[in-house]
């Protein structure tokens, strides 16, 4: 039986009979996920409760059994306007289960220990989507286009604003409702799922000058080929139409 400080968000390791908390580290006006990956060596379920209120009952998060440690995670949102403080345990009958956990959003996790925690460049370019991964950016504000890739089905991916949530879902096959969970009434409103049933996701977003982050929520083996990347798409404008003008300028130069 342990006790874990989670005030950084770090990634941690759940045995049963083990409670994890984060004592006043989640901030108003902040949308945050809890990353739930099941970590045991067996296909058996892991029953994680999320406790968010004193008067109110604890969220049940079932993370889906694997073997060799290779299953996706499962998500439990929770916002900062409901409670500064959460906690996770897993019960005293939960033998042979294993749980590995971190929180995301724009501010977690703060220990970035066993994360894999990259700027990511607003390039347009393929980026390798691994397991436990967290990349973040200052988009500035104009619009700007990201794009998933992966031929793995249900491939879960995360987008977080300061106060909104976008579940991002390659190859969605069933209803993902099972493997995403909402832990108080602020936070399901500020998550949208964004899915597809084709191997790419594109979506458009507007930057505003505040942090954006993107979190896997996929196994390792999983990751092995996602990729993301994330383009301006008003660089995109600029250079089209310095383009044309280039263009104009030399037909104009060249005319009789």
């Amino acid at each position: 039986m342990a006790n874990i400080n989670w005030n950084g968000g770090q990634l941690i390791t759940l045995n049963p009979s083990d409670t994890a908390t984060c004592a006043g580290g989640l901030n108003p006006g902040q949308i945050y996920a809890i990353f739930l990956y099941n970590s045991a060596n067996n296909d058996k379920n892991a029953p994680v409760n999320v406790v968010w209120s004193n008067s109110q009952p604890p969220v049940l998060v079932t993370v889906p059994g694997t073997t060799a440690k290779q299953g996706l995670a499962a998500l439990c949102f929770v916002s900062g306007d409901d409670t500064n403080t959460v906690s996770i345990s897993l019960g005293q009958s939960s033998s042979g289960t294993q749980v590995q956990a971190f929180l995301g959003s724009v501010k977690m996790p703060v220990d970035t220990s066993g994360i894999r925690n990259i700027s990511m460049p607003l390039d347009g370019q393929n980026h390798a989507f691994q397991a436990f991964t967290r990349f973040y950016s200052v988009p500035q504000s104009h619009w700007y286009s990201g794009q998933i890739q992966s031929n793995i089905n249900q491939f879960i991916s995360v987008q977080f604003t300061e106060a909104r949530a976008i579940v991002n879902i390659v190859n969605q096959l069933v209803d993902p409702s099972n493997v995403v969970k909402y832990a108080g009434p602020s936070s399901q409103p500020a998550v949208k799922i964004n899915s597809v049933q084709s191997q790419t996701l594109t979506w458009n977003f507007q930057g505003n000058g505040t942090q954006f982050v993107w979190m896997n929520a996929d196994s390792v083996q999983n990751s092995q080929t996602a990729t993301i990347s994330v383009q301006s798409l008003a660089m995109v404008y600029d250079a089209y139409n310095r383009g044309v003008l280039a263009d104009l300028g030399m037909k104009t130069k060249s005319s009789p």
